[in-house]
C-alpha cells in the first residue's frame, strides 16, 4: 500500500484539456505589455473557437511592470479562481514573477487545476506548480508571437494542438555538440536565469530522473558560465536523464573577450555526462518556440541522423 501511495503522489497532475467555447484568460504577471500587442492573440484564440477574458493587468502600466506587485497578484489570483477560466495565458514574461510568487493562494487550483501558459520570466510559475504541486504546465509563446501574420506557422499551432489534447513529436537537426543516446523522464525546465535564480526557494525544482531544458536571452557570455556552474554545483547536472539546450540568442560579450561562444561555454560544462544532450532545441526567445508541456513524461532519442522529442 505504501508504494502505491508513493506511486501516486510523484504523478503528474494534467489540467482538463480545452473545448470549443471553454475560456482564456490573458494576463501579464510581470513586465508591461500595450494591450495592442495581443489584439491579434485574443482574435486568434476566438478564431480557434475559444472565448477570451482579458485581465486588467493587460495594457496596464506601473513603471516596467504591468501593475503594481498588488495589482499583478490580484488579477493572476482572480483569474486563477474564476471557474470559468480554463487556461490563462500570460501576454508577456519580462520580470516580476519572483515578486509575487509567495503571495499567490493556489488552495482552489490544487482542487481544480487549469493550464499555466508562457515562458521566460513564467518559468517561475512552471516551476512553483510543479514543484509544489506536481501539475503540468505550458512553456509555450506568448501574446505577442501571434503577430505579424505568424499565427500559423508550426510553433504557434503547436499551443492550439497541445491545448486540444494532443501529443506531439518534434524533430530537430543533429548538432555537433550532441551525445547520442535515449531518455524517458518528466520534462521540467526553462529559462536558465530563472532556474539559477530558483534555486534554494520553494520554487526550485528537482532534477533528479528528469529531462531538463533551458534557454535564455541577452545575457553576457560570462553570466551563462556563472549561472550554469551554479546549477552544475547544486547537483542539478548529476542524475538527470537528458539535457535539451535550446536558444541563446542575442548573447552579448565583455570589453575583454570571454573567449568562447555560448555554445562552447555550455558543452564546456556538460561534457563530462554521459547522457543524451540535444543542442539548438527550438525552444527559447526566438520564432522557433515549440510548446513544451513541463511536469509531462517525454521521450528523448538523440541520434546520429535526427533528434526526436515525443510526450509519451
Amino acid at each position: 500500500m505504501q508504494k502505491v501511495l508513493l506511486y501516486y503522489c510523484t504523478m503528474t497532475i494534467i489540467p482538463p484539456y480545452l473545448s470549443k467555447g471553454d475560456t482564456i484568460g490573458i494576463v501579464c504577471p510581470g513586465g508591461y505589455m500595450p494591450k495592442e500587442k495581443a489584439e491579434t492573440c485574443m482574435e486568434v484564440l476566438v478564431q480557434w473557437g475559444f472565448k477570451v477574458k482579458a485581465g486588467t493587468t493587460l495594457g496596464n502600466q506601473f513603471n516596467y511592470f504591468s501593475g503594481t506587485d498588488e495589482q499583478r497578484l490580484e488579477d493572476f489570483q482572480q483569474m486563477l479562481d474564476d471557474d470559468s477560466v480554463k487556461a490563462i495565458l500570460c501576454g508577456r514574461g519580462g520580470y516580476g514573477v519572483g515578486r509575487i510568487i509567495d503571495r499567490i493562494n493556489f488552495k482552489k487550483f490544487k482542487k481544480n487545476p487549469k493550464w499555466i501558459i508562457g515562458y521566460s520570466d513564467i518559468t517561475v510559475l512552471h516551476s512553483h506548480i510543479y514543484s509544489r504541486f506536481k501539475i503540468a504546465s505550458l512553456h509555450s509563446p506568448m501574446a505577442a508571437a501571434f503577430n505579424d501574420n505568424e499565427y500559423n506557422n508550426e510553433y504557434i499551432q503547436s499551443l492550439h494542438l497541445m491545448l486540444t489534447g494532443n501529443k506531439l513529436t518534434y524533430i530537430c537537426e543533429v548538432e555537433t555538440y550532441n551525445n547520442t543516446g535515449t531518455a524517458e523522464g518528466v520534462l521540467v525546465g526553462g529559462n536558465l536565469s530563472l532556474l539559477a535564480h530558483l534555486s534554494g526557494t520553494p520554487s526550485d525544482i528537482n532534477t533528479k530522473g528528469k529531462i531538463l531544458f533551458i534557454e535564455d536571452v541577452g545575457e553576457y557570455v560570462y553570466n551563462i558560465d556563472r549561472m550554469l556552474y551554479q546549477l552544475k554545483r547544486s547537483g542539478k547536472f548529476d542524475e538527470l536523464e537528458g539535457l535539451i539546450i535550446g536558444g541563446f540568442t542575442e548573447m552579448k560579450d565583455t570589453v575583454i573577450p570571454f573567449g568562447k561562444d555560448v555554445y562552447e561555454i555550455i558543452y564546456d560544462a556538460i561534457k563530462e555526462y554521459d547522457y543524451p544532450v540535444c543542442f539548438k532545441f527550438p525552444v527559447g526567445h526566438t520564432r522557433e518556440n515549440y510548446v513544451l508541456k513541463v511536469g509531462a513524461q517525454y521521450k528523448l532519442h538523440v541520434g546520429k541522423k535526427v533528434v526526436s522529442l515525443k510526450e509519451i
